[in-house]
C-alpha cells in the first residue's frame, strides 16, 4: 500500500484485528489484517496513524550508527555488547591461517594473509561472527524451547536489513539477524524467546505479550535496549 511518500507491507492473516507495526533498524511500516477488509478501510485507518508512524520511524532515524567499517587497526567492533579495537596480523599464506581471537578486553585480533583487502578481511571477520553467534544459539534455542514448552526445526542466520529475527509457525524455522552476534548477550535471548513465542502465537497479540510478560517479564527493557544500540552491517 502507498500512501504518499509512505510504502506500507499489507498482510492479510487469519485475525480478529488490525495490527500496525513500525519495525527497526529503518523504520519499515507493516499492516497485518484480517482478510476480505475493505482496502480503503485500511487507508483510512493508516492515514489515522500517520503521526504515530512518523515518530516512531524519527525514533529509529535518530539511533546511533557506525561508519562504514574500513577494517584497519585500531577501528572499533563490537562483540557480544562489548566494544573492541581491531589489530590486524598479516602472515604468509602457509604459516598464517585466517582466524579471529579474543584474548584480552581490548582487541579483536584478527589474523590474514599478507596483503589482504578489506572485503578478505571483513569476510573473515563476518563468518566468525556467524560460528560464534551460532554458539551462542546453540545454547539459547535449546534453554528457551524447554522453558516454552515448544520445538524448533532449524535455526538458520542470515543477514536481515529490517528484522532481528522471524520464526515460520508452520515449519517451525527461524531466521536470526547476524547482526546480533553484536549485541548483549540479553538481547541475543530476548530475540529467541520471542521468535520462539511465535510457536505459541503466530501474531503480536496480547496472549503473545502475556506469554513473554510471564517467561520474560524484562522483555520490553530488553526491546527498547536493542533498538538503542549502535546499528552497523557486518
Amino acid at each position: 500500500m502507498q500512501i504518499g511518500e509512505l510504502e506500507v507491507e499489507v498482510v492479510e492473516k487469519d485475525i480478529k484485528n488490525l495490527h500496525l507495526a513500525v519495525y527497526p533498524p529503518d523504520g519499515r511500516v507493516r499492516l497485518a489484517t484480517p482478510r476480505e477488509v475493505n482496502p480503503q478501510t485500511l487507508e483510512l485507518f493508516v492515514i489515522s496513524k500517520i503521526s504515530w508512524i512518523r515518530k516512531q520511524q524519527r525514533k529509529f532515524a535518530e539511533q546511533n550508527r557506525q561508519s562504514p567499517r574500513l577494517f584497519v587497526n585500531r577501528e572499533s567492533h563490537y562483540f557480544l555488547g562489548k566494544k573492541y579495537l581491531l589489530r590486524i596480523h598479516e602472515g604468509k599464506a602457509k604459516s598464517q591461517g585466517k582466524r579471529v581471537q579474543i584474548k584480552t578486553k581490548t582487541y579483536i585480533e584478527l589474523f590474514v594473509r599478507a596483503g589482504s583487502t578489506k572485503q578478505q578481511r571483513a569476510e573473515v571477520l563476518k563468518e566468525w561472527y556467524r560460528d560464534e553467534l551460532r554458539r551462542v544459539l546453540d545454547g539459547l534455542v535449546p534453554r528457551w524451547e524447554k522453558i516454552l514448552g515448544v520445538k524448533s526445526n532449524e535455526v538458520f542466520i542470515k543477514i536481515m536489513k529490517t528484522k532481528w529475527g522471524s520464526c515460520n509457525p508452520k515449519t517451525g524455522n527461524m531466521m536470526i539477524n547476524l547482526e546480533l552476534a553484536k549485541k548483549p548477550l540479553e538481547c541475543i535471548e530476548y530475540i529467541v524467546a520471542h521468535e520462539l513465542t511465535h510457536l505459541i502465537e503466530p501474531t503480536h497479540n496480547s496472549n503473545f505479550q502475556a506469554h513473554l510478560d510471564y517467561y520474560l517479564p524484562n522483555w520490553k527493557q530488553l526491546r527498547d535496549e536493542l533498538n538503542r544500540l549502535p546499528v552497523g552491517e557486518i
